[in-house]
């Protein structure tokens, strides 16, 4: 089956709000088996929309619009919907009853705007809404179906869940996805070569901020699962988890397994380290805190760092690192400390270039367990400085899962990285 997707929201086409409902819904259709051919993103504007919607139909077996559903006066995809099926809006007794009631019981006043979400056109189903207040429809428009759901992410994903994917014919295509961190996506897709050489096998590669997901397909399952088993034996142990687990999940399972804790020491990152171990519901069991010590003299006197090390060397040194995390780990009294310090722009710092980056892992054991790695910078330091954060992060946790395996560092796979090649 093939889909169009449709986003509407003049904040979309501003740069205001990024369209993350696009990826979610194309990720999440391809799961199902279901071919997206084209996403498009249109204004609050009726004439725009219901153009688009024409168009749409006239390519795909269907079409689902995200947004423009809510109770203000540039929400008017339903207003396109009854447009370009050619009927009228009629106001839907029960629709109307909910929205009265919902606003009741949370003690707010109604705006009558807000009762254009109780406006059906002639002949749409009303999709039920189990997250929100606008609910979804699906209207049969000339040439193919239009399911409309609200913008609002937790609300789309709910009705599309409930109420679209189980009427879209789709043939999921088997699939396997690796998870790689810290390794460059040229020598991932180098590494692979003799998975890409297999017949009737397709690798898809999606680089992100540190990492790069893997995608590997067949048109059996047996040939897909045979190809991924390939693909593990020859990553290692750059692949760090398969499907949608996420680097800090599988750090708190070691930890976990471990009886183990750890706690995070930052400079550069400024809290992100912290916030990534904290993401997870439970991670208080393995994570215990962090320090913050972006100013030098701070990392002396919260961290224990050697004055005369700073003194010599500046903050941005592995030797600073592993001070940094040994001292974390002894102050927090955790199992394991891991610490962060770098450059991330937009200026050099200590006599080192923007993307100089040291992190460290300590336990009870004896030396820290450092690495540094030259990040690249991507245009002027200034739009650098977040993906060195980001990547830092990726690094620093990736770090921490090796040393909790006792695995070593993919250094050894050299390889000359592309232009605007993010490293793993």
């Amino acid at each position: 089956m093939r889909v169009e997707l449709l986003t509407v929201g003049d904040e979309l086409l501003r740069g205001d709000t990024v369209n993350g409902n696009a990826g979610w819904l194309d990720r999440r259709l391809t799961e199902a088996g279901v071919q997206v051919i084209r996403n498009v993103v249109v204004p609050d504007d009726i004439e725009t929309i219901t153009r688009a919607l024409q168009e749409a139909v006239e390519r795909a077996d269907a079409v689902i619009v995200t947004g423009g559903l809510g109770g203000t006066v540039d929400d008017v995809t339903r207003d396109a919907l009854a447009r370009t099926a050619g009927v009228g809006l009629r106001r839907d007794p029960i629709l109307e009853a909910r929205l009265r009631e919902r606003a009741a019981t949370r003690g707010v006043p109604l705006r009558e705007s807000a009762l254009r979400m109780a406006d059906v056109p002639e002949g749409a189903r009303v999709l039920p809404n189990p997250a929100g207040t606008a609910p979804g429809l699906r209207l049969t428009l000339p040439g193919g179906v239009a399911y409309a759901v609200p913008g609002v992410p937790h609300e789309m994903r709910a009705i599309v869940e409930e109420s679209v994917l189980p009427e879209l014919d789709g043939t999921p295509v088997p699939a396997h996805v690796l998870r790689t961190a810290t390794v460059w996506e040229s020598v991932v897709a180098g590494r692979l070569a003799p998975v890409e050489a297999l017949p009737g096998v397709r690798v898809a590669y999606y680089p992100s901020a540190g990492e790069v997901r893997v995608r590997i397909e067949a048109d059996a399952g047996e040939r897909a699962a045979e190809a991924a088993t390939m693909a593990r034996e020859l990553l290692g142990g750059a692949v760090y988890a398969e499907g949608d687990v996420t680097l800090d999940r599988v750090v708190h399972r070691l930890l976990a397994e471990r009886n183990a804790t750890v706690a995070a020491a930052e400079s550069l990152t400024g809290g992100l380290l912290g916030a990534e171990l904290t993401g997870m519901p439970g991670s208080s069991a393995t994570f215990l805190g962090g320090v913050v010590a972006y100013a030098t003299p701070l990392k002396h006197l919260l961290l224990g760092v050697p004055a005369d090390l700073l003194a010599a060397h500046g903050a941005v040194h592995p030797d600073v690192a592993a001070a940094m995390a040994a001292g974390v780990r002894e102050r927090l009294g955790a199992s394991y400390g891991v610490a962060v310090t770098g450059v991330a722009g937009p200026d050099p710092q200590d006599g080192q270039p923007v993307g100089t980056v040291h992190v460290a892992v300590a336990d009870s054991g004896g030396d820290p367990r450092v690495k540094s790695v030259r990040l690249p910078v991507s245009g002027d330091g200034e739009r650098a400085r977040g993906p060195i954060r980001r990547m830092t992060v990726v690094h620093a946790l990736d770090l921490l899962r090796r040393h909790l395996l006792t695995l070593e560092s993919c250094e050894r796979w050299s390889v000359t990285a592309g232009d605007g090649e993010e490293p793993g």
